[in-house]
């Protein structure tokens, strides 16, 4: 992470491939988000670093991200832990020459890449948030889905109040195991949902789940198999975690209804793409997989706009 401590704000320098401007539009792609709040150009985010909320205000100047902490400024560890959250958060890690490189000489990517230059795969940096959230959208509208991570972090996640707001945080793990089905039937998920939910839990409360575990793993395949291993996983939901929280750049989940309407759109195809034709436009994407499908996602807003 390459950033400088200020004490009352922290700066975060990030590779030159960085347009705030296009990850905020992408993180401002639903009125019912409940984690985050966007504000005259700034996103504001509760985090909790070592027993602490600390509420941040994330901008850009000319070529920094700026963290301002409203509220009071947390300790020199905890500043150092927002700053390596906000660094994972917009997967800065993540070189994006060679993906450019690959997008230029690709049909489908070519005009995506140009259209949205820095824009990175806006990440979940918390496992179990990351698991939730993607058990959470299987096989339900995308406007259901966020209706049910509202009630979940309302039920079940603390906040804190400035300015007359709320700022929510997601639930931990460590909350969620001690809870039943019927207390998540009451927010309207189905059993299934909510057993996968209750039982992702109870795995990482155990230590037998965890993002290091994961992140150990040899090979993205080896990291998928572990992933399936767990009951309400399939490949769709594996590779989603895979590409939002593990920074897998070839995770690539070909099964996703938003990746075959961006595909459709693009082309101005009456039908959605087959999995082959999906397969046989992805054949130059190797190892950029994720960000290829993020860019595809990214175009589906531009109708909103």
């Amino acid at each position: 992470m390459n950033w400088t401590d200020h004490e009352s704000y922290i700066e975060i320098y990030p590779p030159k491939e960085f347009n705030f401007d296009e990850c905020l539009i992408f993180l401002g792609r639903s009125n019912q988000e409940v984690l985050h709040q966007i504000k005259e150009g700034s996103v504001f985010k509760l985090l909790k670093m070592k027993g602490s909320l600390i509420l941040c205000k994330i901008g850009y100047t000319i070529n920094s991200i700026k963290v301002v902490f409203p509220i009071s400024i947390p300790t020199i560890d905890a500043r150092k832990k927002v700053g390596e959250y906000v660094w994972e958060w917009f997967d800065l890690d993540q070189d994006l020459g060679e993906y450019y490189q690959v997008a230029s000489q690709d049909k489908v990517l070519r005009s995506l890449a140009h259209k949205y230059y820095g824009l990175r795969i806006m990440c979940i940096p918390d496992l179990f948030e990351a698991l939730v959230w993607a058990i959470m959208g299987q096989q339900i509208h995308l406007t259901f889905a966020y209706t049910l991570k509202q009630r979940f972090v309302e039920q079940f996640g603390e906040f804190i109040t400035f300015e007359g707001e709320r700022f929510w945080l997601f639930p931990s793990f460590e909350n969620i195991a001690s809870l039943n089905v019927d207390d998540l039937r009451k927010l309207q998920f189905t059993t299934r949902k909510a057993e996968y939910i209750l039982g992702i839990a109870k795995e990482m409360e155990s230590g037998r789940l965890t993002k290091e575990l994961l992140l150990q793993k040899q090979d993205v395949h080896q990291v998928r198999k572990s992933l399936m291993l767990i009951r309400g996983i399939g490949a769709w939901t594996a590779d989603y975690v895979m590409m939002k929280c593990l920074h897998q750049a070839s995770a690539f989940p070909i099964a996703d209804v938003g990746l075959h309407n961006a595909l459709k759109n693009l082309f101005g195809h009456k039908e959605k793409p087959t999995i082959d034709e999906i397969e046989e436009y992805a054949t130059n994407w190797g190892g950029w997989q994720a960000y290829a499908t993020f860019y595809l996602w990214r175009s589906l807003y531009d109708k909103k706009v």
